[in-house]
């Protein structure tokens, strides 16, 4: 309606039988259907602000592609691109502000005494201690902590025995308890679960996983038999692998069509002209899971017999003159579109190194092999940071690349694709001294 204002100077659009009263109908309707299927209003009492605006955020982008979609789809010609540009500008904004005051104006009501739940700590030990902890630091979450229950421990916060427990419930009226695993018996946690059930009181079990330097745990079930990942990594959901691999076919399918159909055929003329050998160079590399492929590349040096086990090194015989330009310029890597396309390699992601480079650092370079849970790249964030080049000799360069590889694969987003692609396409316009 704002939008209908602003563009028209009043609300007639809505009011009259022409695509504008549709596109509302279908607007609200879409936006029922994507609330319902996402679910972006779901909040619960410990969840981050920022997570909630993500989740409004991918509603939005589903809500626009579909009203576009409609729009081209019934072929609305004389509906207002500007029209629908106002409305997102209006409404996106609105969204966030509403729903980020809603959220702070319950925990403050929260945080008065106000919609609390009772809670109590089955278990005694330095992780019940960090749950208590958590509750007393953050009263806006509306949690009143109520005690532990401990055969062992006689700390003052320890209201009585476990079997004390389930009649202090009743006449306190605990709302959840949480299960610490180290502390307490599974036979008893069965128990407490069939027993909460009956009295309306939520389980919920604690474990210490602290010490697994994981971004997250995720719950995954074979039958019936739940199984917690604790080395999780974005690239092994299957939707984000869908959407890196759709970006990768048609970013490098551009590629091929829009710059290797010709200059394939000039940097043969080029490169035969100068030295003799073949025009591509292909080498194995280490790809995903450690497996190797054939990695290829225009070549830049005259043909040799150290290819597979020497890096190139500043001022190295081997390269030719049309090699280091080339190799300055990157072109000499623009034929791993190619294993982009088929799918050995991926447009961004940790660099392949020479299978016996892999071997070697494996063993000197704690958590290498981590790298390898994504496909390799033409590019990557510690090319885009400058480690790239020479590393034969330089341990360093070589623990602070992996240390950003590390950081790409636990951190993978198609948004930080495209920043790392941009960050390499501006670091050859400005040089590098290390392209060598």
């Amino acid at each position: 309606m704002l939008a209908t204002l602003l563009k028209f100077n009043g609300l007639h659009p809505l009011l009259e039988k022409d695509p504008y009263t549709m596109l509302w109908i279908f607007a609200n309707l879409a936006w029922i259907i994507i609330s319902l299927s996402l679910k972006p209003h779901a909040f619960q009492r410990t969840k981050r602000v920022t997570k909630v605006l993500r989740s409004y955020t991918s509603a939005l982008i589903w809500h626009g592609m579909a009203v576009s979609t409609f729009v081209v789809g019934i072929k609305f010609a004389n509906v207002s691109r500007e029209f629908l540009l106002n409305t997102y500008m209006i409404w996106t904004p609105i969204v966030f502000i509403v729903k980020v005051i809603g959220i702070y104006a319950v925990r403050m009501y929260r945080r008065q005494g106000f919609s609390y739940k009772n809670v109590a700590v089955l278990g005694y030990g330095p992780l019940a201690v960090e749950v208590r902890k958590f509750f007393r630091v953050h009263p806006e979450f509306g949690f009143r902590f109520l005690g532990f229950f401990d055969d062992k421990s006689t700390e003052m916060y320890v209201k009585g025995k476990l079997s004390e427990f389930k009649s202090f419930a009743i006449e306190n009226s605990v709302n959840e308890v949480y299960c610490c695993i180290p502390y307490i018996e599974y036979e008893l946690i069965r128990e407490l679960i069939d027993w909460g059930e009956s009295h309306m009181i939520k389980v919920k079990l604690i474990t210490d996983f602290r010490g697994f330097a994981s971004k997250g745990i995720t719950l995954e079930r074979y039958d019936e038999i739940p199984v917690l990942d604790v080395s999780p990594v974005p690239l092994d959901d299957q939707h984000n692998q869908l959407m890196k691999r759709a970006f990768d076919v048609v970013f490098s399918f551009s590629v091929i069509v829009l710059l290797m159909s010709w200059l394939t055929p000039l940097m043969t003329l080029i490169i035969k002209l100068e030295s003799k050998g073949p025009v591509f160079f292909r080498q194995k590399r280490t790809g995903k899971d450690g497996r190797a492929f054939w990695c290829y590349k225009f070549r830049s040096m005259a043909v040799n017999s150290d290819s597979d086990a020497k890096q190139a090194t500043k001022g190295d015989m081997r390269i030719t003159k049309v090699g280091a330009f080339i190799r300055k310029t990157s072109i000499d890597e623009l034929p791993q579109f190619f294993n982009v396309f088929i799918g050995n390699m991926s447009v961004v992601g940790p660099r392949p190194h020479m299978l016996r480079h892999t071997e070697e650092y494996s063993k000197v370079v704690e958590k290498f092999m981590s790298r390898h849970l994504v496909k390799p790249g033409i590019t990557g964030l510690a090319q885009a940071r400058g480690y790239r080049g020479e590393t034969e000799n330089d341990e360093y360069a070589m623990k602070g690349r992996v240390k950003l590889d590390r950081f790409y694969v636990n951190n993978w987003s198609l948004w930080f694709d495209v920043q790392i692609i941009f960050d390499t396409v501006m670091g050859i316009v400005n040089g590098d001294e290390k392209a060598y």
